[in-house]
């Protein structure tokens, strides 16, 4: 059996070009999405702190410390448009350079999860903005005091770096944590893990679960349970995607037997 679609083997030399190219590419369009991004990073920065400009009185600000913070907090952000802008296109290189080294059967099965991949990450990043950025910010603003009788006020004076770090980083890790149900169903697929398995393992995915949300949260119980109970829910999911997989999969195994036994049977 030949190794590739083609029946042809590729020199590494012209296996290195092949990346070099795919690079390139994955790389210009990341520069031009930055480059587009760097012009419209304040808007991206209001966008971002939307959540808690929300919850504050009239009049409240950020605050910088450093002169260089403005700045490169919008090249931070820049950054961070120019890669959710430019994932289309660094996904579709990679799809480029591996594909003429897949049979059709195995493009067929692994074009699904590379469309599946970004849906999940932003549904991931929607769930924490609209959902868990706004209950995380009024629990936190809730120890605010107004002061007063020989008390001072303890008021938010939120560092615009330090702000878009966490923003940043809440929205990878729950970006991220929701590809949980591509990777198992991948995993299946590949015949690593088994739906059996998984279910049994359920006690102990759980439990890491609750401490992957315990880290990559706020340091409070309603933000990690907002990331926790979500991630159960699609572990859960992973146990019925990866069930139908192995449903598929031993249809498409019986199929040739039958075909088979059919071909045995000898007419009268």
């Amino acid at each position: 059996m030949s190794g590739a679609e083609e029946d042809k083997k590729m020199p590494l030399l012209e296996h290195l070009v092949e990346l070099r190219t795919r690079l390139l590419y994955a790389a210009l369009g990341f520069f031009i999405a930055f480059i587009a991004c760097f012009f419209v990073a304040q808007h991206i920065l209001d966008f971002l702190q939307r959540p808690l400009a929300e919850l504050l009185p009239e009049g409240r600000r950020m605050i910088f410390t450093d002169l260089t913070e403005p700045f490169f907090t919008q090249l931070k952000v820049a950054a961070f448009g120019a890669l959710c802008l430019s994932f289309p296109i660094i996904a579709s290189q990679i799809w480029a350079f591996i594909a003429p080294g897949l049979y059709k059967h195995e493009k067929k099965a692994f074009l699904p999860f590379l469309v599946a991949t970004p849906v999940m990450f932003a549904i991931g990043m929607a769930f924490v903005y609209y959902v868990l950025m706004p209950m995380a910010w009024r629990f936190f603003l809730g120890f605010e005091t107004q002061g007063g009788d020989g008390t001072l006020a303890l008021q938010l004076d939120a560092k615009i770096g330090e702000y878009v770090n966490l923003v940043m980083k809440l929205v990878f890790a729950f970006g991220f944590c929701f590809e949980l149900p591509v990777l198992l169903t991948l995993l299946a697929k590949v015949g690593i893990v088994g739906s059996q398995g998984l279910k049994d393992k359920r006690r102990y995915a759980i439990v890491g679960i609750v401490i992957v949300a315990a880290i990559v949260t706020p340091p409070d119980a309603l933000s990690m349970m907002s990331l926790a109970l979500p991630m159960i829910l699609l572990y859960e999911v992973s146990i019925i995607m990866a069930r139908l997989v192995e449903k598929k999969r031993a249809e498409e195994e019986s199929e040739p037997e039958e075909s088979e036994s059919r071909t045995d049977v000898k007419p009268a």
